[in-house]
């Protein structure tokens, strides 16, 4: 089967998953409105080119909270790896540093960090919850610190956990001999198959649900590490985690598993970033598809995307070689639009490349 793009890696994906893993990786929460708008909001923006601009080869590095990357693409917190591939974590975060990029490694991972962060080879981050017991997300986050994890990524959006429709009828529970493994020293790493999502029964009883910004200040004083909050959708939100101590936010409404009918990412990016002013760096995940995807998410202000469905689906087709893959073709395609569009640079890349689609009219974005 020839891959050429992303959706054939997910149809890949598909025909090699059984259905309950696949549709745990693939669904959203309840009508999938937002799953669907995260995508379809890129198709809504156009891209304004220059000629006899001089390209050549465009220039894709940048960097991330100070570590130098080959390219404004990183892999996204997405748990349990081995349900795609026995490869698992491993071969991800090994594709990742082959490819010269970033990887976050999640919380919910079939593989324990220390062995995942000693397989890494390029930048590396912890994506962290706040358990109702301290004492679990204190252990946590030192383990991260002692494997060599170079920022936390904490996760705020889940203060009760997205209904998903595909995950309650499979009754999801993992597979028989996986599970979360960096949970297994406080003897919490397995959860029981019953009716319903065993996941969702599993973090309902694990998370606090009551979270506020004072425990941001908490999990910011006990690391030296700089701590990225993930999930943030509003300007509010934006400002707050700069006040706050965090080094940067995501852009995320958890790939459209969460809050139904919320907007897309990069519909709600630029609203962010001005919030944000400089204070710290924003990215954005959800929807991204292809290298122009990249280029838009670019030009409204993100200093990098993050990849996670799609790194699953390479994982899922080829193993860790299929991850590398999926990087590689979203690398070449974002160096072909910068070509095309007239960008030497990433950091050449800004809001005078865009128009809004308005039936066949167009405005500068």
């Amino acid at each position: 089967m020839d891959l050429v793009n992303l959706a054939d890696y997910a149809a890949a994906a598909q025909a090699r998953l059984d259905k309950a893993a696949y549709e745990y990786y693939a669904g959203g929460a309840l009508d999938e409105l937002t799953l669907r708008d995260n995508s379809a909001a890129y198709r809504r923006i156009g891209l304004r080119y220059r000629v006899l601009a001089g390209v050549g080869e465009p220039d894709l590095r940048t960097s991330i909270l100070g570590h130098d990357v080959s390219m404004p693409i990183a892999v996204a917190p997405t748990a349990f790896h081995r349900m795609a591939h026995e490869d698992g974590e491993l071969g991800t975060v090994r594709a990742a540093g082959e490819a010269g990029t970033l990887f976050i490694l999640s919380g919910l991972s079939n593989t324990a960090m220390e062995e995942v962060f000693a397989a890494a080879s390029g930048p590396r981050f912890f994506q962290l919850y706040i358990y109702k017991d301290r004492a679990v997300t204190r252990d946590l986050v030192a383990r991260a610190e002692a494997a060599g994890a170079q920022a936390i990524v904490l996760t705020v959006d889940t203060p009760v956990w997205g209904k998903r429709e595909a995950d309650v009828r499979n009754n999801f529970s993992l597979p028989a001999g996986l599970s979360v493994e960096n949970l297994s020293p406080a003897g919490k790493a397995d959860f029981p198959a019953g009716e319903g999502s065993g996941l969702a029964n599993y973090v309902a009883s694990m998370l606090d649900g009551a979270l506020g910004w004072d425990d941001l200040d908490w999990l910011c004083s006990i690391t030296d590490l700089p701590v990225l909050v993930k999930g943030v959708c509003v300007a509010e939100d934006g400002a707050l985690a700069m006040a706050h101590g965090a080094a940067g936010v995501i852009v995320s409404n958890h790939g459209g598993r969460q809050l139904d009918g919320c907007p897309a990412t990069i519909d709600v990016l630029p609203e962010v970033v001005e919030a944000v002013a400089g204070r710290g760096e924003v990215y954005v995940d959800g929807g991204i598809r292809r290298g122009g995807d990249v280029f838009k998410a670019l030009a409204r202000g993100a200093r990098a995307v993050f990849l996670g469905r799609p790194v699953l689906w390479g994982l899922a087709a080829a193993g860790g070689p299929g991850v590398g893959a999926v990087l590689e073709l979203l690398r070449r395609e974002l160096a072909d639009t910068m070509a095309l569009v007239g960008c030497r640079d990433v950091s050449a890349i800004g809001p005078e490349y865009l128009v809004e689609r308005c039936g066949n009219e167009g405005r500068t974005s």
